[in-house]
């Protein structure tokens, strides 16, 4: 049947035969043969419902299947199922996925059926991704734990999910849960799939790293890094460099490695082990260890030598870039420093 439907370019959908058959299939049934039980749908009737967030929508019954109720095992549908099941648990309002819309005036014959009251309907746009493809399983990471893993802070990430397809009645982009709840009403909600932007995540969480007391940032770093040798006096003192530059609470390992462990470097060229002999005599000199004094010792190597602060960097933390040098050494300290350049 649907094959020919399909090669007739007809839409899909059963076409009564046992209802035009009654004797037949009465009798195959009572023969043995496996059945199920449909829904009857009247033809060319509108089925019309108010969505809270797209207004009325009408259906005409003849884009409905005759659907499959009770299936052959005797268990019931899905259709079946959750109008009795949200029936039976009194619910009120059932916001879900635009993608239900097609699958609503089913239910509303199924209420209609039983002559149970029917719920508040609202059908919530689809996420999308930057190229405006459906955001999927398949591809995207859709997990909770894939962002608490990554760094993110649940707060930065529900004030983000908040904004999707809604918008603050002040225009705020930065709100907490509590007051989103006071402030969230569905006819705010717009009907366009928001972009889902990752992008855009990383940036509010890094608004939301700068904005966060530094004790409460520490507990949160010591926390996520719970397992690992992580110094706490050592994080408390790169806090006000870090707050600047993390985007999550991932980014402090790439950014703060080599305070923890030493870096394998190994040198370049013949000019780079120069380089260090003066960097070792310039740094064992400087009259104080503090960022101002270091960064005139380093001053002096780089104009002797001709090169840039990457070729330090390098050599005294194995990255070419990351959080300002003079006060990166400062804090690790004059004897470890010293150590390490002597070391290579």
């Amino acid at each position: 049947l649907k094959e020919g439907q399909v090669k007739n370019g007809q839409r899909t959908k059963y076409d009564k035969y046992c209802l035009r058959n009654q004797s037949e299939a009465k009798k195959s049934v009572d023969q043995g043969t496996s059945y199920v039980i449909r829904l009857n749908v009247e033809a060319d009737k509108e089925i019309t419902f108010n969505d809270l967030i797209r207004g009325e929508i009408t259906i005409n019954s003849n884009e409905i299947d005759d659907q499959v109720l009770l299936k052959s095992d005797g268990f019931p549908t899905y259709h079946l199922g959750v109008v009795v099941d949200d029936h039976l648990m009194a619910i009120t309002y059932i916001i879900r996925a635009e993608e239900w819309i097609s699958s609503t005036p089913k239910h509303i014959l199924l209420y209609e059926a039983f002559d149970w009251e029917k719920p508040i309907f609202a059908h919530l746009p689809i996420l999308r991704n930057p190229d405006k493809s459906k955001l999927s399983k398949r591809k995207n990471p859709v997990w909770a734990s894939w962002y608490i893993e990554e760094g993110y802070l649940p707060e930065a990430v529900l004030n983000y999910l908040a904004l999707m397809g809604w918008s603050h009645p002040d225009g705020k982009e930065f709100f907490s849960l509590d007051e989103f709840i006071n402030t969230f009403d569905l006819k705010r909600v717009n009907v366009v799939g928001p972009v889902f932007d990752v992008k855009k995540l990383s940036w509010l969480n890094q608004q939301y790293i700068q904005k966060m007391d530094d004790e409460e940032l520490l507990e949160k770093i010591l926390t996520f890094y719970s397992d690992t040798n992580v110094d706490k006096e050592t994080v408390r003192k790169l806090l006000p460099l870090l707050k600047t530059r993390m985007e999550t609470l991932k980014d402090f390992q790439s950014l703060t490695a080599f305070f923890f462990q030493v870096p394998s470097i190994t040198l370049r060229s013949d000019k780079e082990r120069e380089v260090v002999i003066d960097l070792i005599q310039a740094l064992e000199v400087v009259p104080s260890w503090i960022e101002q004094d270091i960064f005139l010792a380093f001053k002096t190597v780089l104009e002797k030598h001709s090169i840039r602060m990457p070729v330090l960097y390098y050599l005294l933390t194995g990255n070419e870039k990351g959080l300002p040098l003079p006060q990166v050494i400062e804090i690790l300290g004059k004897e470890e420093t010293l150590k390490r350049l002597k070391a290579l």
